[in-house]
């Protein structure tokens, strides 16, 4: 990197960690750490949401998300924006009128403590993990980059975000995301940019978009009903509408966003902006992913986006076979390069029949190019059974590493460290927050100062970060970590969304009713995912639904018996 880079990058991190030490210079008592004084207003408020998932993993993942599969994922998201308009009319002012710091305060005043504990315990459980993965993901960068040891890495940026979280409370979170989604917003539209600048002469976005069509990527709507597609309308409208109402309105890293509006119109204004929003920044960041796959149809792209794993095939006895396959698939693209010209001839003059067969053409080449990474992947595995044998978190930093010029590729890194600073910070203020309201203070030390919790929060923040780190160490493992992320979240989110709808909406049943169908409804789920009977957005509905059908049942049959 130049050092225009390395100031851009610096310069904005340095900033980040300075505002967020000096927006805590006022945080005293538990409240003003945990709650910021609720004194925010809509705008920072929903911001400061859309921070919170906007992580680094967005930005790495995402992009690779629809090179790899299209623009498919976008209906993962459809449900968002009536889970908002519910939230709001339902969840936001029972919370203010319990004036609660975190959402399970309330499940201990609707059932008992056991069932506070457990829907805290399995909160904390999710949330840690996928902390963990938002740390990984901008180590990416620095072992990419820098040619760092990922361990090394983690354990920096961990470092980092530890420092800024443990210095800043819930307000200095939320005003500092501000800035942060205006860098990521700037530098994702300059990065979109770019790449229809960088196209070839007379290749336009709107050729771009076409030859995306023609080769599967803008895959935006699937209608069909398939048990076995991940991504379909129902899929995203049921599975992803109970997912975002369980984020919402149960995940502490985001009620407690919320809970600082100074009313409860600044925390409905919030919640409906991120509804509005959302949904069109993800459809945003997945086409600049589309746009990186059409711009290497007329450049070549290695056959495995992780270089450094590449290099190290090298230095082994299968580097030999890596080249063969390498060379074959440059053989390939530029076979591949005139077939898409073609098509783009095609499709300027309006020759649909001719386009559509240089799309098949084209998509035979792909399909064979397909094979030859894949080819390439198992000799790395087979070169090093302990590498990281998948590359498409790797794709978008490639383009940015490789093609931006000066000054940006320090923008684009700034924007991955912002959104990963932005995104860990909530996380780790949202676990310490839940560990010292749930469980410390209400079950271990009931009587202490404000200063004692005040201090609490910040230990068990370097704490979380500590295990966050260390999960992070694993996180190589998965295949892609958006969809890593939202596994995680479906797991745990069905069951404790079942609870807080049994608390808000069935008020005849009690707490060992909806204790004990939580327990089995979380160890159906898990079973389904380790037998992989079914997609897992529809988790989120199953674990739901099963809490709600065993809590009822499990009443009637005791009023029955009574």
């Amino acid at each position: 990197m130049s050092i225009l880079d390395w100031t851009v990058l610096l310069g904005t991190l340095f900033f980040i960690v300075a505002y967020g030490i000096w927006k805590t210079r006022g945080s005293k008592n538990i409240e003003s750490y945990l709650k910021g004084n609720n004194d925010m207003k809509w705008w920072t408020i929903g911001l400061s949401i859309m921070a919170t998932q906007a992580s680094a993993i967005t930005f790495l993942s995402t992009p690779g998300q629809a090179f790899s599969d299209g623009m498919r994922f976008v209906q993962f998201y459809f449900g968002l924006p009536l889970a908002m308009v519910v939230l709001s009319i339902t969840v936001i002012p029972l919370y203010y009128r319990l004036k609660v710091y975190t959402a399970y305060e309330y499940l201990e005043s609707r059932f008992d403590l056991k069932t506070r504990t457990l829907a805290a315990f399995l909160f904390l459980v999710q949330r840690g993990l996928a902390a963990g993965i938002t740390i990984y993901a901008p180590a990416i960068i620095l072992s990419t980059v820098l040619g760092m040891d990922l361990f090394m890495a983690n354990l920096l940026i961990g470092f980092l975000v530890i420092l800024y979280t443990v210095s800043g409370g819930t307000k200095a979170v939320s005003q500092t995301q501000k800035h942060q989604m205006v860098v990521i917003m700037l530098g994702m539209i300059v990065a979109f940019g770019m790449i229809i600048y960088l196209l070839p002469s007379g290749v336009g976005f709107s050729d771009a978009l076409h030859v995306a069509g023609k080769m599967g990527k803008m895959n935006v709507i699937d209608f069909s009903f398939d048990w076995e597609n991940r991504y379909n309308i129902w899929t995203g409208l049921l599975g992803g509408f109970f997912l975002a109402m369980s984020y919402f309105g149960t995940d502490q890293s985001q009620v407690q966003r919320y809970l600082s509006g100074r009313s409860i119109t600044e925390s409905r204004l919030g919640l409906l902006f991120n509804g509005l929003m959302k949904v069109p920044l993800q459809f945003f960041i997945l086409l600049v992913g589309a746009m990186v796959f059409v711009f290497y149809q007329f450049y070549q792209p290695p056959v495995f986006f992780n270089k450094a794993e590449s290099a190290k095939v090298y230095e082994t006895e299968y580097a030999n076979e890596f080249k063969a396959v390498e060379q074959e698939f440059e053989t390939l693209f530029v076979k591949k390069e005139a077939e898409v010209k073609s098509l783009v001839v095609a499709i300027q003059q309006n020759n649909q029949p001719l386009a559509d067969q240089k799309a098949m053409e084209v998509n035979a080449i792909e399909e064979k190019s397909s094979e030859l990474r894949q080819e390439a992947k198992d000799i790395i595995s087979k070169a090093n059974p302990n590498a990281e044998a998948r590359d498409a978190d790797y794709v978008f930093i490639t383009f940015v590493m490789d093609y931006l010029p000066k000054g940006l590729v320090g923008l684009l890194l700034a924007v991955i460290f912002s959104a990963a600073m932005s995104s860990t910070s909530s996380e780790l203020n949202a676990l310490a927050s839940t560990t010292v309201i749930d469980l410390y203070k209400r079950s271990f030390r009931k009587e202490a100062s404000e200063k004692h919790y005040l201090n609490a929060s910040r230990w068990f923040t370097v704490g979380w970060g500590v295990l966050a780190i260390m999960f992070a160490t694993f996180a190589s493992m998965v295949d892609n970590l958006i969809q890593a992320v939202n596994i995680l979240g479906s797991l745990f989110y069905g069951t404790i969304l079942g609870i807080f709808i049994v608390a808000f909406y069935f008020k005849k049943i009690g707490s060992n009713a909806v204790f004990w169908s939580a327990l089995f409804a979380e160890a159906v789920v898990l079973c389904l995912y380790y037998f992989d009977v079914m997609p897992y957005l529809w988790f989120n509905v199953v674990g739901c639904f099963l809490v709600l059908i065993f809590s009822y049942g499990q009443q009637t049959w005791k009023n029955l018996v009574a």
